[in-house]
């Protein structure tokens, strides 16, 4: 399968120091200066190309620094999940000790974040001046660049609140000194750079190179996505209800959008995440990976190190298949207790007695929590190739999947129901996101109350493994709730108490690194 690889090296961007002219009145021909660099249609594509490849950075999804998968590490900033190593600090996060010299992901975001924005405002200087461009090809470009800039932008509001806007390329004479811009204007940024990017973009790329480009979806289904945290109660102060109608209506566009998108749910939950079928219907926006040139360890981080361990809250939480609680089924069998689950749970994670590689599972072979994630990993019940048993770092090459369909749903649902309340659109929805996996229907006639707990639920079954569960406890402000907490391993063994200060731990800590710089960023509360 081709994959479009964005790969570039540092050197495609170098900005020199000039000579004096007086002595030396000539251009460099060992490498690009700002001014020679961007001159050709090549040079056009190589700039793009690095804009997108700060995704791949250790601070954003990961997966160039050795076995680095930040992406999935995510999830273990969340009651889901333990991460025994503190890999990119983020059992620091977890267990509220983070603090302005942590580092790991905390300074690792801010960088790599803000040089994704600096490469997507250097490109959008500098794009329309080439010559020789087929102008449809500057406009879709320019789109992308401008889906890439916004998706930065969210990242760093999300966790930071407060950040510097800066729309203009790099430049330290007059940027080194910036303050915070007020959250709310960044995202107003975000927001107009997504619908920007939505009127330049196509719905749909028809070579197999352009797999993993921006398209008009992705801009549409990211909106919704800020749209909906911009509704939930951490951003929405005001409790202001018509952005949850915003939200819905976001979401609702991409769904109805879909025939031309050709979106749509793909029919094996746990084969949506395999390499053999990325870049199916349901992928709206991807990380792309390929070995050897752009490999990532999540095999190996999965299989071997397990520093995603599953805890056993989150098996727990996974309903029995006749659609009830533990409590309540008569399918619950103590001494099986993870047998007759939600199939979703069997394509997210192993437990013991489970096969996996070809051999059973003993209470050894995932010592940690007892279980071992499977989302995003090649690795599942049969014995693999011989050439695919043991990937180890950078060997990977399963994308990462920024954006979905099924979250979109779930995003409707959620934003339907906090503006109007329950309608059949809602149900709906749900109902056909539970019905891939043959769970039952949602029992029709719930409160909004009860609608928004089975929402929740929803949320963080299908999406287990994938790093969205923090930042949905997050937006809810549930987290002083659900990371104030001891957890567990599958026998119900505590591991340790974690904790999470209300009054500082929604928001990450400016970088110290980040203010030895720039004094003039105000650190968040209490850091």
């Amino acid at each position: 399968m081709q994959k479009i690889l964005f790969i570039a090296g540092s050197a495609l961007l170098l900005i020199t120091a000039g000579c004096n002219s007086n002595l030396l009145n000539v251009k460099p021909n060992d490498r690009y200066t700002e001014s020679t660099f961007w001159t050709t249609p090549e040079a056009a594509n190589a700039g793009l190309t690095a804009c997108y490849s700060n995704l791949r950075n250790d601070g954003v999804y990961g997966g160039k620094g050795a076995n680095n998968t930040t992406a999935l590490w995510e999830e273990t900033a969340s009651p889901n999940a333990y991460n025994y190593g503190n890999s990119m600090s983020y059992n620091s996060i977890a267990a509220g000790l983070q603090a302005s010299n942590t580092g790991g992901v905390i300074s690792g975001r801010w960088s790599d974040c803000y040089g994704g924005v600096g490469r997507c405002n250097t490109f959008l200087a500098r794009i329309d001046a080439i010559a020789g461009m087929d102008p449809a090809v500057v406009t879709r470009m320019k789109g992308e660049a401008y889906y890439l800039r916004a998706l930065y932008y969210f990242l760093l509001q999300n966790y930071y609140g407060a950040v510097p806007l800066i729309t203009d390329p790099p430049n330290k004479e007059t940027q080194a000194d910036l303050p915070r811009t007020e959250r709310v204007k960044v995202v107003e940024q975000i927001l107009k750079d997504l619908d920007s990017a939505a009127l330049k973009l196509p719905f749909k790329y028809t070579a197999a190179t352009d797999k993993g480009r921006a398209t008009k979806g992705a801009a549409m289904g990211l909106k919704a996505r800020v749209l909906l945290y911009e509704a939930s109660a951490l951003f929405n102060t005001a409790n202001d209800n018509n952005k949850w109608k915003a939200a819905a209506d976001a979401a609702k566009a991409v769904i109805d959008a879909s025939t031309s998108t050709g979106y749509g749910l793909f029919a094996d939950y746990r084969a949506l995440f395999l390499p053999a079928n990325e870049n199916n219907k349901e992928v709206i926006f991807d990380v792309q990976y390929m070995f050897p040139n752009q490999g990532n360890s999540f095999d190996l981080i999965c299989r071997q190190y397990n520093t995603n361990a599953p805890l056993l809250n989150l098996a727990q939480a996974y309903l029995m298949k006749d659609g009830l609680p533990q409590a309540q089924s008569p399918l619950y069998n103590a001494a099986t207790p993870f047998l007759n689950r939600d199939a979703r749970l069997y394509g997210t994670f192993t437990f013991p007695g489970d096969r996996y590689m070809g051999a059973t599972i003993n209470a050894t072979r995932f010592a940690i929590t007892g279980f071992g994630m499977k989302k995003f990993s090649i690795y599942d019940r049969e014995a693999p190739p011989a050439d695919k048993a043991s990937l180890v770092d950078r060997q990977s090459e399963t994308n990462f999947i920024v954006l979905r369909y099924a979250d979109i749903l779930l995003m409707y649902a959620e934003a339907q129901n906090e503006y109007a309340g329950p309608d059949a659109t809602i149900y709906d929805a749900l109902d056909t996101i539970r019905g891939r996996v043959a769970m039952p229907k949602i029992t029709r006639g719930l409160s909004k109350d009860d609608l928004r707990k089975v929402i929740r639920h929803e949320r963080r079954i299908e999406l287990a493994g994938e790093g969205m569960y923090y930042n949905d406890i997050r937006r809810w402000k549930t987290a002083e709730v659900e990371l104030n907490t001891d957890i567990y391993n599958y026998k119900g063994d505590r591991l340790e108490t974690r904790k999470f200060n209300k009054d500082r731990d929604y928001w990450w800590p400016i970088p110290l690194g980040e203010r030895d710089l720039n004094p003039a960023l105000e650190q968040n509360n209490l850091y």
